[in-house]
């Protein structure tokens, strides 16, 4: 789908001595932006710097004509006052408009903008993760009716090129699982509490002091964050239609610097792991969910605000794409990038638009199989190892390892299983909870090398 000039040659302007004359004038295209904050201010401030090299570059002259915001009567450095305008659904619909992008966040009005821009034959660009992993299908299929680009770049990596490497680069490959840590704000604070020894409670306020947390920062710590772009990953690799709704999410707020301490003493980190595989049978699994994961693979190597996504092909073997997910001018340049698609696209009457995705069948959590970190915390007395390892035995859940500390009168049991089903090692815990000498079940995490 990719066209404008990023990247590549055949999209390029040839220069004027290899033509009959001088080289034709850019094309003037008239984009309106819908949100002024961190990531529109930034996009603003790069088309300015850009502008003129994109121009003679791509043979296209971008040009920002409307900014649509809130409150268009306050000051926003970097944003021209003339570009400012209150009305939303009046910049879709200006004739001077040719490419709409939407900064704006949230799932309505910005729906309803994008479905207004695209039945105008406008192409659309979009930050907007909750948006394309909610509506995606609605979005895609009006974007093809109209025979324009749908583009989404910076939804899912910030200024990784993720999409266009998933649905171009590797179109041809048969990828079997993608697993990423695509979420800035957990990966911090996980980080804080590895690195550092930091509680989770101390980890997200020092997050929330940087700005990389939000002052309600649950869509982030819970998972929700990282399961829409989950299914929108899912989405392009599998061509099927996924949405969040169909993502397994769970967060990082019950993790414990014991857990960090014991998968370091087993030689792995804990990474808010989104997850999207192929299953027997064609069936779609994507989850989200810490995971342990060993500290040779490259994901462990990931720190701080950073996000990277693992591919793993049945002919490119094994890949990584790594780099900054979140801030503003990292996120604007992911959106310049497919402003300038779109523009040169138009420019040659030749838009990509999405491709074509199925219904998917998605595979239950219950069905999956992967090894499994318990911690335990039980009475201290003869007789209590046993009774525990017969509820893990009347199960099928077969354990690997096992590791006890004492805690006084009471102790903390660590186990490690060999690969089990989901559904099997949840009857375990349930029944785990049941026995009188079990005071306590901590975390469960899933160990990925095993899986």
């Amino acid at each position: 789908m990719s066209g404008g000039c990023a990247g590549s040659v055949t999209g390029m302007v040839a220069p004027a001595s290899a033509t009959s004359g001088a080289a034709p004038e850019p094309r003037r295209i008239g984009v309106g932006i819908l949100g002024g904050g961190t990531v529109g201010a930034a996009l603003v401030g790069l088309l300015d710097e850009r502008r003129a090299d994109i121009a003679a570059r791509c043979g296209v002259d971008v040009e920002p004509v409307a900014v649509a915001v809130r409150s268009p009567e306050r000051e926003r450095p970097g944003v021209p006052a003339g570009l400012l305008t209150g009305d939303a659904a009046a910049v879709v619909a200006r004739p001077d408009v040719d490419v709409v992008v939407e900064l704006i966040g949230g799932i309505e009005p910005a729906r309803e903008l994008l479905l207004a821009a695209l039945a105008a034959g406008k192409p659309v660009v979009t930050a907007n993760k909750e948006v394309i992993a909610a509506h995606g299908g609605e979005l895609f299929d009006a974007a093809r009716n109209a025979g324009v680009d749908l583009l989404f770049e910076a939804a899912v990596g910030g200024a990784i090129p993720l999409v266009r490497a998933l649905r171009e680069s590797l179109a041809g490959e048969s990828v079997r699982r993608i697993m990423g840590i695509v979420n800035g704000t957990t990966n911090y604070i996980l980080s804080r509490m590895t690195s550092g020894g930091s509680s989770y409670v101390d980890a997200l306020a020092e997050a929330q002091a940087l700005g990389y947390a939000e002052a309600d920062p649950r869509a982030d710590v819970e998972g929700h964050d990282a399961a829409a772009k989950a299914a929108i990953m899912a989405a392009i690799v599998f061509g099927a239609e996924v949405t969040a709704a169909d993502v397994h999410c769970e967060g990082i707020s019950t993790l414990s610097p014991n857990d960090i301490a014991f998968a370091h003493r087993l030689g792995h980190v804990i990474k808010l792991l989104a997850i999207a595989e192929r299953v027997d049978g064609g069936a779609v699994a994507v989850r989200v969910h810490p995971a342990m994961v060993p500290e040779d693979h490259p994901l462990a190597s990931v720190r701080d605000s950073f996000n990277a996504v693992f591919v793993e092909g049945d002919a490119c073997g094994e890949l990584m794409l790594y780099g900054r997910g979140a801030g503003g001018r990292p996120t604007a340049s992911a959106v310049l990038g497919d402003l300038v698609d779109a523009a040169g696209n138009l420019r040659r009457g030749a838009p990509g638009g999405p491709a074509p995705t199925a219904p998917a069948r998605i595979h239950p959590i219950g069905e999956l199989h992967t090894a499994y970190y318990l911690a335990l915390e039980v009475i201290d007395r003869p007789g209590v190892l046993a009774a525990v390892a017969g509820v893990f035995g009347r199960h099928g859940v077969s354990i690997r390892s096992m590791e006890q500390e004492g805690l006084g009168e009471e102790a903390r049991i660590i186990f490690i299983t060999h690969v089990a089903c989901e559904s099997d090692m949840r009857a375990t815990l349930d029944d785990l909870r049941h026995l009188e000498a079990v005071r306590q079940v901590g975390s469960v995490l899933r160990v990925i090398a095993d899986e």
